[in-house]
């Protein structure tokens, strides 16, 4: 079961999930295109999500899940290892 992280949003998960099953790297743009939620916001949460651990920006434009990631997903992590992002 996924540890509850209060900053967390279900876009979030939707993003990482997105990442982790297709094992790509891709752009806000394409994953945004592939879970139906704008390029803004998708682009916003990977920032969130990389100043977090969970994911890692590759280059300008693209992200990819980290392992830290991989393991929030399987369920494997707590929420204090993620305590304090925000």
């Amino acid at each position: 079961m996924r540890p509850r992280v209060d900053w967390m949003t279900q876009g979030d998960e939707r993003i990482m999930e997105f990442l982790y099953e297709k094992d790509i790297v891709a752009s806000p743009s394409v994953i945004a295109a592939n879970i139906n939620y704008t390029n803004e916001y998708v682009s916003r949460r990977c920032r969130k999500l990389t100043d977090a651990g969970l994911l890692q920006r590759v280059d300008a434009s693209n992200y990819r899940i980290t392992s830290f990631g991989e393991r929030f997903l399987e369920g494997t992590t707590s929420a204090e290892e993620l305590e304090g992002e925000n």
